[in-house]
Parts: structure tokens; sequence; C-alpha cells
């Protein structure tokens, strides 16, 4: 048994057990005569046809890549979603790091602290970062 077939065998099984589904009531809604095919695909004894396999699909609501272990992603737009997820928590990440280096920057050189001393500057700092953050900065 090659491994596509393991696989196309398992998803089936769980597929058909995650809806609830008898062998005997998937055979039904795919048009096959008893439950003896499903239990074959099952097994991994015989492969569904082409046009069995698409059926499937339309039971299980997953994509044909899914079915035959191609993806890890039931269907098309789960894999979007989880990539797009992963590139905006990277951005929103970036953003962060980025906004809180701006806020510091800006806060520091501020049109009101003109005047102040490096030394006014940097305690106003200290102190803001004490308030954000709640520790004190020991790099006194």
């Amino acid at each position: 048994m090659d491994s596509n077939k393991n696989i196309l065998s398992i998803r089936i099984k769980k597929l058909r057990t995650d809806l609830g589904l008898t062998q005997e009531e998937l055979a039904l809604k795919l048009g096959l005569k008893g439950k003896s095919s499903i239990a074959n695909y099952e097994s991994g004894k015989i492969s569904p046809s082409d046009e069995i396999k698409i059926k499937l699909c339309e039971v299980f609501d997953c994509s044909m890549d899914y079915l035959m272990g191609v993806s890890e992603y039931k269907n098309t737009w789960e894999e979007y979603d989880a990539t797009h997820d992963i590139e905006k928590i990277k951005q929103d990440v970036k953003k962060t790091e980025h906004d809180q280096i701006k806020e510091d920057f800006e806060f520091a050189y501020h049109k009101e602290a003109e005047g102040l001393t490096d030394e006014e500057i940097a305690d106003a700092i200290r102190f803001y970062k004490q308030i954000k953050y709640g520790k004190k900065d020991n790099n006194n």
C-alpha cells in the first residue's frame, strides 16, 4: 500500500466519522450499492475512482488536496487564512516594536522638551518608562 493510498484511506474514515456517518450511510450518499466499497476504501484495499473522490470532497466539504493528503488544510480558505494570520501577526509585531521606539523617540525630542538638559530628558524618559512598565530603571 503506497503512502498516498494510506493517507486517502485514513482521511476517508476520519471525515466519515467526523460527520457521524456509518459506512452504509456514506455509500448511499455516494450512490454506491453497499458499505463494502467504503470498507475497502478505508482499509486501503482499493482506491475510489476519480468520480467518487469528487463526490467524497462534496460530501466532506473538503478540497481534493486535503482528501489526497497533499494539504493539511481541509479547505483552501483555511490555508489562506492561516498564512494570512501569520503574516498579519508578523506585521503587527513589527508595527508594535516600531511604534514603541517611535513613541519613546518622540517623547524625548518633543517640542515641549526644548530647553531641557540631556539629564532632564533622560530623567523624563526613565519616569515615563517607570509609569508605563511599572519598573524602575536600574541604570543610574
